[in-house]
């Protein structure tokens, strides 16, 4: 082969790397940044939805969004869960909730009655809706608006239960709880980290507040008189010969000023700790009862006998 029928060997590009060459801007190499979601739609109840009854909606705390919405939050590349905020601009009330389908009518959004009562709308009116993000929920405490909450048996059970459907809470809403076909409304007065915070897959404490009119059972007062047990009253009775036991007698039979007390004082025995009842026989209960002492304004009755101490009677009819 000549010289100049050699193949031209190809020129070394000018470009150091490549391999990326040709890459240009086809690949994603950058992120793009979630783009929020505005929107104002036609609010109405669960109950308008047309086809069958759906009480799972009424149950939790999600909204039914129509189809076009979801195509405009997959354009605007939205961080999930999907969470939003909803706003009432007459009454400048907000709450906060996930999605639960996208099978609405265009232009209309169906909410729980619940959620309709908390920010003051009703049929027909017109609600802004944001895409948030929101932190996850930690600590929540609920105070039930009536003192029938009260006669469940596990209400933190209960509430666990129903917290499932609900992907958010926001501090000052009013949710209903169902159970035993009955509604049961709770007040969120406190969340944590934030007003606002997601409860999806989430280990979250609870706490209860007292219900509304709920009054503390009263406890019983004690009584004026304590039954003071005396811990002589406790000593088994001297038995045998007792030195000094007999009552002291005056020669012109006048009883002793200190008689009383002094009889009582020495009849009592001495008490002393830790000494067993010996007289104690098997298979017998000895109840003590301690009376209550009268009260110092009291006279207590006298039951020491007198002589001579009854009414006389005549047998002739006096005149």
């Amino acid at each position: 082969m000549s010289r100049r029928d050699r193949i031209p060997r190809p020129e070394r590009p000018n470009n150091p790397f490549p391999a990326y060459r040709h890459v240009g801007f086809g690949f994603n190499m950058f992120p793009e940044i979630p783009r929020p979601f505005d929107a104002t739609y036609q609010c109405f109840s669960v109950a308008m939805l047309p086809g069958n009854e759906r009480q799972d909606v009424e149950r939790g705390g999600k909204i039914i969004m129509p189809p076009s919405a979801l195509e405009k939050l997959t354009r605007l590349n939205i961080n999930y869960p999907m969470l939003f905020k909803l706003t009432n601009k007459k009454s400048k009330r907000e709450t906060h909730s996930g999605v639960l389908e996208f099978v609405a009518d265009e232009g209309k959004i169906y909410l729980p009655l619940w959620m309709m009562h908390n920010m003051n709308l009703d049929e027909g009116d017109l609600v802004q809706i944001e895409s948030v993000s929101l932190p996850v929920g930690t600590f929540s405490r609920f105070q039930p608006l009536s003192s029938d909450f009260l006669d469940i048996t596990n209400p933190t059970a209960v509430l666990e239960n129903c917290l499932r459907s609900f992907a958010c809470l926001t501090k000052g809403d009013i949710i209903a709880v169902q159970y035993n076909q009955k509604v049961y409304e709770l007040l969120v007065l406190e969340t944590k980290p934030g007003d606002a915070i997601s409860i999806i897959e989430c280990d979250m404490n609870v706490e209860f507040a007292a219900p509304v009119g709920y009054q503390e059972p009263e406890v019983p007062k004690k009584r004026d008189e304590e039954m003071v047990l005396d811990p002589s009253d406790l000593m088994p009775e001297p038995s045998g010969f007792v030195a000094f036991k007999g009552a002291g007698n005056r020669l012109d039979g006048k009883k002793r000023k200190d008689s009383s007390s002094a009889d009582q004082g020495a009849s009592k025995p001495v008490y002393v700790r830790g000494i067993p009842d010996y007289d104690y026989q098997i298979g017998t209960l000895r109840f003590i009862r301690q009376t209550a002492k009268p009260k110092n304004n009291e006279n207590p009755e006298n039951d020491e006998f007198k002589p001579f101490s009854g009414t006389g009677f005549s047998l002739r009819a006096r005149t």
